[in-house]
C-alpha cells in the first residue's frame, strides 16, 4: 500500500511539472524540483515532531536537539555555516518568566465586587525578569482598539494620563469602514503584542485583552495553552515593558464593565468613531504576580549555499521555518505530561526547509544569489528568533533579496489553488503566479484575512526592516474533493489540534500537496536568485520606506 502510495505521489509530482512550459525552467532545474519527494520530508517531519524532543521548547534539550538535528542535515546536504562569525548555530540569549497569577482577581467598585476565576476567566503573567510584579489598586480604562494610527487619522488614547492604569483593550482593528484599516483584514495594529507595546508605552501598569473567537482566531484553549507556563522573552530587548499582560474572556470582561455601570457592547460600539476617548470604569483591581526567572539559551541554525555569480553572490534569498513549539505540560492529576509535539507547527514547515535546501543543493550550477536557510527558535513565543536575526544577519538587510517563509504545509492533499500570505504586498507575486500556473493552480489571498496572519508569523521581522517577504499557506479546493471540502477539514483541524497535544504527524495526512508546495518555493527561491533585479514592494506599501532605507544604506 506504502509502495502503490509513492509511486501514486510520484506520477502525480511529475504530471505537475510536465505543465511547467521549457521557457520557464531548465531541464536541471525541473528535476531538482522532481527530486523533492515525500519520504524524505515525512522522515524529518517524524523525528522533529516525536515525542523525545519533548515538544521543542526554547532552551530545552527538545531544542537541542531539534537544532543539532537541522545543523547535521544542513551539512549532510553539502551547506556551509551561514550564521555570523561562522558555525551553523546563532546562539540566542532569552529570559524565562514563570509567573504565579492568584487564583481569583477581584475586580471591585466600592463594596461590590466581581471574582475572576484564573484559567477559565484570565490568564496573567509578566515577561519583566524581576521576581514579582505587582497591580495595587489601580483603575481599569477601556481605551477601545488602543491604536495609535496618524495616517488613518485615529488615536484611541487623546491625551488621557494612563499612567498606572490597567487597559481593557480590544484584540481587533476597526473593520467598518473600507477605506480604514483595509476593512476586513485585520493588520498589525489588531495584534496582541501590539497592544501590549501600546499599553507600555503609555505607561500603563497591566492591560487585559477582551477575548473572541473571532477577533483572536483561536478559541479560549489556545490562550490557555499558549500563555500559561514559561514565557520567553530577549535578553536584551529594548523599549518600555508591561509589569502585567493578560487575556480575559468576553464574558469576564462584560462583567467588570457592567460592575462600572456600562455595558461591554456599547463601549465597543463607541470605540468604532475617531473621536472616542478612554473610559474610565471606576473599577478598581489589585493583582501580585510571583515569577520564577531563568536564563536560557536557544540559538538559530543558518547554512548558506553561496551563488556562482562574482557580483550577485554578495546578496541573498532567505528562507526561514521556525522549529520550536510549545514543549511539555505537567501531568494532571493521575494522568501523564502532555508533549506539544507540533508536527504541522511546525516541523513540517522545517521538512519543507530542509527539502528545499536539498534542491537547491543538487543543482549542476548554483544560483546567481547565495541562499540562506535559517530554522529560527522561539516564534511561539512572538517571532523571538527572526527578531534576533533580523537584527543580526549575517549580510546588510539591504542585500537580502527576499524572504520566503515556511510556517505549516498541506497535509489534505493537492489542491487546484495556492493561498499566499502577503498577496498584493510585492513583485514576488508575479512570479508565484507564473509558477502556480505552470502546475496547472490559480493563486488565491488568504483564505481569512480577519485573522491577520502576515502579522503572526516571522517572515514579519524581515519585512519590517525592508525586505519582500511572503508565505505560502496551503489551498483549500483540494482535487477530487466537493467543494468547500479543504476549507471545512483545515477549520476542523484548527478547532481540534492548533496549539494542543493533538498535533501529531498521523497516517490520514496525504502529503502530495505539501510537496507540490515545496517544489513552488523552491522555485520561486530559484528564480529569485537568478534574476538580475531584485524583488520590491508594491508602490506605497507599508514596508515599501524600510526597504528604501536599507537601500540607501548600502550607498553610504
Amino acid at each position: 500500500m506504502r509502495l502503490t502510495f509513492a509511486f501514486a505521489l510520484a506520477a502525480l509530482t511529475a504530471a505537475s511539472l510536465a505543465m511547467i512550459r521549457p521557457a520557464l525552467l531548465t531541464e536541471d532545474e525541473r528535476k531538482a524540483a522532481r527530486d523533492i519527494r515525500e519520504s524524505r520530508w515525512r522522515s524529518d517531519v517524524r523525528f522533529l515532531s516525536s515525542d523525545l524532543l519533548e515538544g521543542r521548547a526554547p532552551g530545552t534539550r527538545g531544542d537541542e536537539l531539534a537544532r543539532a538535528y537541522v545543523a547535521a542535515r544542513f551539512e549532510a546536504i553539502g551547506l556551509e555555516p551561514g550564521a555570523p562569525g561562522g558555525g551553523f548555530e546563532q546562539p540566542i540569549p532569552l529570559v524565562g518568566v514563570t509567573s504565579h497569577a492568584p487564583r481569583e482577581l477581584r475586580v471591585t467598585r466600592g463594596k461590590d465586587a466581581v471574582a475572576l476565576r484564573l484559567s477559565e476567566d484570565y490568564l496573567a503573567w509578566s515577561n519583566t525578569a524581576a521576581p514579582e510584579a505587582r497591580v495595587a489598586d489601580a483603575e481599569i480604562v477601556f481605551v477601545g482598539y488602543g491604536i495609535v494610527a496618524p495616517e488613518y487619522g485615529w488615536d484611541d488614547f487623546k491625551d488621557a494620563d494612563l499612567r498606572g492604569k490597567v487597559l481593557l483593550v480590544m484584540n481587533d482593528d476597526p473593520s467598518r469602514d473600507p477605506a480604514l484599516f483595509a476593512g476586513k483584514r485585520r493588520l498589525h495594529y489588531g495584534r496582541w503584542d501590539y497592544k501590549f507595546q501600546q499599553a507600555a508605552e503609555k505607561g500603563a501598569l497591566a492591560a487585559i485583552l477582551i477575548h473572541t473567537n473571532a477577533s483572536a482566531g483561536y478559541g479560549w484553549s489556545v490562550v490557555q495553552s499558549s500563555w500559561s507556563g514559561e514565557q520567553l522573552s530577549l535578553a536584551a530587548s529594548a523599549g518600555p515593558d508591561l509589569p502585567v499582560k493578560a487575556w480575559a474572556t468576553e464574558e469576564a470582561c462584560r462583567r467588570i464593565a457592567r460592575l462600572g455601570g456600562q455595558e461591554l457592547e456599547a463601549l465597543r460600539e463607541s470605540a468604532e468613531r475617531r473621536d472616542f476617548r478612554p473610559v474610565p470604569l471606576g473599577v478598581r483591581t489589585s493583582l501580585a504576580l510571583r515569577s520564577d526567572v531563568v536564563r536560557r539559551e536557544s540559538a538559530n541554525v543558518i547554512g548558506r549555499l553561496a551563488g556562482g555569480d562574482p557580483t550577485l553572490a554578495r546578496e541573498a534569498v532567505l528562507f526561514t521555518a521556525h522549529h520550536d513549539h510549545y514543549g511539555t505540560k505537567p501531568a494532571a492529576e493521575g494522568g501523564k505530561p502532555e508533549v506539544y509535539n507540533g508536527a504541522l507547527d511546525n516541523a513540517a514547515g522545517v521538512a519543507t526547509l530542509l527539502a528545499v535546501a536539498e534542491a537547491f543543493a543538487s543543482l549542476p550550477e548554483r544560483p546567481r544569489r547565495s541562499v540562506l536557510f535559517a530554522s529560527v527558535t522561539a516564534e511561539e513565543q512572538g517571532l523571538l528568533g527572526s527578531q534576533y536575526l533580523a537584527g543580526h544577519l549575517p549580510l546588510a538587510p539591504g542585500l537580502v533579496a527576499a524572504n520566503v517563509n515556511l510556517d505549516g504545509a498541506s497535509i489534505w492533499g493537492r489542491t487546484r489553488d495556492v493561498s499566499v500570505i502577503g498577496l498584493g504586498k510585492s513583485s514576488l507575486d508575479d512570479w508565484v503566479r507564473a509558477l502556480a500556473d505552470m502546475q496547472g493552480r490559480s493563486v488565491a489571498p488568504e483564505a481569512y484575512p480577519d485573522k491577520g496572519s502576515y502579522y503572526r508569523s516571522d517572515h514579519l521581522s524581515f519585512a519590517r526592516i525592508g525586505i519582500p517577504a511572503l508565505y505560502l499557506e496551503a489551498g483549500s479546493d483540494v482535487r477530487d474533493r466537493p467543494p468547500g471540502w479543504g476549507r471545512e477539514r483545515r477549520q476542523a483541524w484548527e478547532e481540534t489540534n492548533y496549539h494542543r497535544p493533538t498535533d501529531d504527524l498521523t497516517d490520514e495526512w496525504d502529503a502530495s500537496g505539501a510537496i507540490e508546495d515545496a517544489q513552488l518555493v523552491f522555485l520561486l527561491g530559484l528564480k529569485v536568485a537568478n534574476a538580475q533585479q531584485p524583488p520590491s514592494w508594491r508602490a506605497g506599501d507599508e514596508f515599501e520606506a524600510a526597504r528604501r532605507r536599507a537601500l540607501a544604506d548600502l550607498r553610504r
